[in-house]
């Protein structure tokens, strides 16, 4: 992360998350009881007014998100990843709100069926959850698969949209 980061509590129906931005934008946004929220900020620094800024925007965004009153997240986000991780992640902004996508529907896009579990490896290592929308990823059967912020995250963030 970068030296400039700072770190916010977010209150949510899906419990509280741990939001974190750089001067780029948002860079983190996990679920605070999940271990790795804990181990992506092991410091922050002093605050940046524009990181500040981008997490004000992000937890506005999301009051709005979880009263159903937005479809799409406009804060801007600082992604840090491999070109493959970012390449899926920017599938997953595309898949719309409400809708649900086979681990390789996103890997028929991205380059080839036959990549459905790297397409799943990158869905794991996403670091801004609910904004780039793993959880609308799913098996090809229907089941919901992982998500690593728990099965009933994955299930009332997909209901939410769902109504």
């Amino acid at each position: 992360m970068s030296a400039s980061l700072v770190t916010t509590e977010i209150a949510s129906p899906v419990g509280p998350l741990l939001a974190g931005a750089n001067d780029d934008g948002v860079c983190m946004l996990e679920f605070s009881d999940c271990d790795r929220a804990s181990q992506t900020v092991s410091a922050s620094s002093r605050p940046k007014a524009g990181a500040s800024g981008f997490l004000d925007q992000l937890t506005a965004e999301l009051a709005d998100y979880f009263a159903g009153r937005l479809t799409e997240f406009r804060t801007p986000l600082a992604v840090a990843g491999t070109e493959w991780q970012r390449k899926v992640w920017a599938e997953l902004r595309r898949i719309p709100y409400g809708v649900t996508r086979s681990y390789a529907d996103v890997a028929r896009v991205v380059c080839s069926a036959r990549a459905a579990r790297a397409v799943g490896h990158a869905n794991g290592q996403n670091r801004i959850a609910i904004v780039i929308p793993c959880h609308r990823v799913i098996a090809s059967g229907g089941a919901l698969g992982g998500y690593g912020g728990g099965l009933w995250r994955k299930e009332f963030l997909l209901n939410l949209e769902r109504h």
